[in-house]
């Protein structure tokens, strides 16, 4: 069956993992009106002196120029994004092809100890269960869902389109997530420049992504796209931030299941753009704060 480029994500049951039975309340002490977390999160203390002498120090992590303009950032559902994320979905949005494709690079990629935040997720994280991480931290826009992700330490709630600030400490983390969601962010810029200040010296980040998305929230320059386009607008997001690495990209299409047909230029043209396969296509961009570390 032919996958077309802009087909609305389908949705597909998984079991739902165990409930935690007592989750950690936020204490209404610590803060007037913080963000949900699992556990409290420590917050990132403002020092404008330290602030205005990193700025001169390094140029690292700002802005080059826009990627996208004004058009292509606008959404068909115009409505806030909490609004449209209030009910959790307990699902998985891509096939288990997919998964086990986004669960073999992450078992490559981030070193067991490390400390990872998994921005846009929701109740599953892919993560390789036999690995062992120092800390994860997770982002949605849907609390239920987040608290029922049985790999995150501590979550939090926050809406990147209105706001793309973390509230967190300069180099706080070794690896940064990002799957089968970028096709919504409207500020990729910011949000991307805020990921490298997060992320230590030689952190990485992985976006993934397929040709599955809720149309009427991905943004018009994704909405129109093809896979190839696709995954440049991606490079592009890197590539506009001073100081990540030369962003790598990895495919993995699968067979249209015709082998006489995948044969043929026509065919390997089409599945090489995302347009012509019977399961979801694979597609990472990666990309290393200030160097790539290279491990024994």
């Amino acid at each position: 069956m032919i996958s077309l480029e802009g087909v609305s994500s389908i949705r597909k049951t998984h079991d739902m993992l165990p409930i935690h039975s007592k989750p950690k309340l936020w204490n209404p002490s610590i803060a007037p009106n913080p963000p949900t977390f699992k556990k409290i999160l420590p917050l990132k203390i403002s020092n404008p002196w330290n602030e205005n002498k990193e700025a001169n120090e390094s140029k690292a992590g700002r802005i080059k120029r826009l990627v996208l303009s004004n058009e292509g950032r606008t959404k068909l559902n115009t409505f806030p994004d909490r609004e449209f994320y209030a009910y959790p979905r307990f699902v998985t949005h891509v096939d288990d092809g997919f998964i086990a494709t986004l669960t073999d690079l992450y078992r490559e990629r981030l070193k067991p100890g490390s400390e990872i935040l998994d921005l846009m997720s929701s109740w599953i994280s892919h993560l390789p269960n036999e690995v062992v991480y120092k800390r994860v931290v997770g982002h949605g826009l849907n609390a239920q869902e987040l608290a029922r992700n049985s790999r995150m330490d501590y979550f939090f709630v926050k809406d990147l389109n209105h706001d793309q600030k973390l509230e967190i400490e300069d180099s706080s983390f070794d690896a940064v997530l990002c799957t089968v969601s970028v096709q919504y962010l409207q500020q990729p810029e910011k949000a991307f420049a805020e990921v490298f200040r997060v992320l230590r010296p030689g952190g990485v980040f992985i976006v993934s992504f397929s040709n599955r998305l809720f149309y009427e929230k991905a943004i018009n320059a994704w909405r129109d796209g093809t896979a190839y386009s696709r995954v440049q607008l991606v490079l592009q997001y890197f590539q506009c931030i001073e100081g990540f690495t030369q962003p790598e990209v990895i495919r993995e299409l699968p067979s249209a299941g015709n082998s006489q047909d995948d044969k043929s230029p026509f065919s390997w043209f089409m599945k090489w753009l995302g347009l012509f396969s019977g399961s979801d296509p694979f597609y990472a961009v990666i990309a290393y704060k200030n160097f790539k570390p290279v491990y024994d």
